[in-house]
């Protein structure tokens, strides 16, 4: 079922950026990049972006991350995607139609930062730039993984009652008289006590 489910969610993300793709092909002519409008040249790179974040978040909705609730990793943003951002964001502004929003600004950076001629290169495709970026921007995207945590419940409650059971069994072998019942709480802290005293030794 998990399959099935990451299948059809796979299958509806690549559609939906393939959509946005098409969509921004409406608005920008890729093979008119020096000559076009750079308002429409961001709006196909945003869509394009658009295109990259759907087919990541197409993973964390189709369980990937097994239906953990979703969150923002810090250290991904940061240390992943900025960087990332930042290099691509280059590209992408020496690679806008003339006289674009501070090309000229990015492309004597470039050069002097010796990479005009990369950046140039790259500026070739810088569809796939913007997919990749949103691609990237997707992976700060994760989960909790509530599975584990359902998890960890069901081995403290198996714990627990191994502990009731051991409990009951030395009340018999006793003296007769009945100790009070062990409550669920009582015996889960002595198995963890127990691990712990284990764990020390």
């Amino acid at each position: 079922m998990y399959g099935v489910t990451r299948a059809v969610a796979t299958l509806v993300g690549a559609a939906a950026a393939g959509f946005l793709l098409w969509l921004g092909t409406q608005v920008f002519d890729v093979q008119l990049q020096a000559t076009g409008s750079s308002g429409d040249y961001w709006a196909f790179v945003g869509l394009a972006a658009a295109a990259g974040l759907v087919l990541a978040l197409s993973q964390i909705a189709g369980g990937w991350t097994k239906w953990g609730l979703p969150r923002v990793s810090l250290a991904v943003l940061l240390v992943g995607f900025l960087p990332a951002l930042l290099a691509g964001g280059l590209v992408l502004m020496t690679a806008q139609p003339e006289g674009g929003w501070n090309q000229g600004s990015a492309t004597d950076l470039a050069s002097d930062l010796g990479l005009g001629g990369l950046v140039d290169d790259l500026g070739g495709v810088f569809p796939a730039i913007a997919i990749g970026l949103g691609i990237v921007f997707g992976f700060v995207f994760d989960t909790s993984g509530a599975r584990r945590i359902v998890a960890a419940r069901d081995e403290d409650r198996a714990d627990a009652d191994t502990e009731i059971a051991r409990h009951r069994e030395a009340d018999a072998d006793g003296d007769g008289v009945p100790e009070r019942p062990l409550s669920r709480e009582e015996a889960l802290a002595r198995a963890r006590g127990e691990a712990l005293t284990r764990d020390r030794d």
